[in-house]
């Protein structure tokens, strides 16, 4: 028993289009289409997304970013504003602060549609605030 992943689903979907696309125009132009297929930039926002739920997944997963990215950068800015008025030492603000301007720049990059990268941006600067909480 074999279990596929994503990817391998992926190959098969796309083998099973080259065929339709191929049995219906005949070789030529079936070659020119795959050709096309290969050949389409996965980040230009102007190409069809065939998939079953491709755009609306690309969607969440982009809101989903700014939106944890600016929740972060709020909190870490006002913990970085209690700790500096506070006695703690100042490696607990500046901790937070950093922490906060990774997490802005991670909905910065999840607005451009970056997620993955805006997501490890976002546990970077999660634990940069934790450390930020160990120093205090």
């Amino acid at each position: 028993m074999r279990a596929r992943t994503d990817s391998d689903t992926q190959d098969d979907i796309h083998d099973g289009r080259r065929a339709e696309t191929a049995a219906e125009t005949g070789p030529t132009e079936a070659a020119d289409a795959t050709e096309a297929a290969d050949t389409a930039d996965p980040a230009d926002p102007d190409d069809d997304v065939d998939e079953e739920h491709g755009s609306q997944d690309a969607r969440r997963a982009r809101w989903t970013a700014i939106g944890t990215g600016a929740l972060l950068t709020l909190a870490g800015l006002a913990a970085s504003l209690m700790r500096l008025t506070g006695s703690a030492p100042a490696l607990a603000p500046a901790a937070y602060a950093l922490g906060a301007a990774v997490c802005a720049l991670a909905a910065l990059l999840g607005s451009r549609g970056r997620t993955r990268r805006a997501l490890w941006l976002l546990i970077a600067g999660v634990m940069m605030m934790a450390i930020g909480d160990q120093a205090d």
